[in-house]
């Protein structure tokens, strides 16, 4: 991954930016069309995660830090929701024994490696059902500057899924990140992202 675990911990001994208290709009404006078991791929504290199971998903979470999880598990307990959410590397996927209906990604996507997303992408199919959906809300290259992730363009997005996907949709989008007023960076609606519909297809 571009960044390293500790990274990510020192970030979460704060209040990370993107964790914003409630599920993405970008992900509860198309809530409707969403079915079946859902993966949530870097789900964090389990904000997206929690919306879809009280909507009556089968939801698990996964994020590759324990922290956060167990914010995740805790708020299930304290919402009465019922989510599976276990620490786990989104990268060792393909040994998951688990297939799901669908599979959303909101923030993990852009911070792979060119290797690691392709690996990444290999797991997404292997705990993905055939005509499977994935949803990704990830950092566009339409967002200047550097702070922030690594921003990723439309061709590297259709590259990406080139083989055994067919992308459905591929819109402008923003991620909704929380106001801090001692950092000046993404304002004006959060920083530019692209929000994908991804199937899965059989070759």
């Amino acid at each position: 991954m571009s960044i390293d675990r500790t990274s990510f911990e020192t970030l979460y001994d704060g209040q990370p930016r993107w964790e914003i208290g409630r599920p993405q709009k970008a992900l509860l404006d198309i809530a409707d069309q969403i079915t079946g078991s859902i993966l949530d791929s870097g789900c964090g504290t389990g904000e997206n995660a929690l919306f879809f199971a009280k909507r009556g998903h089968r939801v698990t979470g996964i994020d590759f830090l324990e922290e956060p999880i167990n914010i995740a598990k805790q708020k299930a307990v304290e919402r009465g929701l019922t989510a599976n959410f276990m620490v786990m590397d989104a990268l060792t996927l393909t040994a998951f024994p688990e297939i799901f209906d669908t599979v959303i990604d909101s923030g993990l996507f852009h911070v792979f490696s060119d290797d690691d997303r392709n690996r990444y992408v290999d797991g997404l199919a292997s705990v993905l059902r055939p005509s499977g959906r994935f949803y990704l809300l990830c950092f566009s290259d339409d967002e200047p500057g550097t702070i922030g992730p690594r921003r990723v363009s439309e061709k590297e997005i259709r590259e990406t899924f080139a083989k055994g996907w067919q992308i459905e949709s591929i819109e402008r989008s923003r991620y909704e990140v929380r106001p801090d007023p001692n950092d000046p960076s993404f304002k004006d609606g959060g920083p530019k992202a692209w929000f994908v519909v991804v199937r899965r297809v059989i070759i």
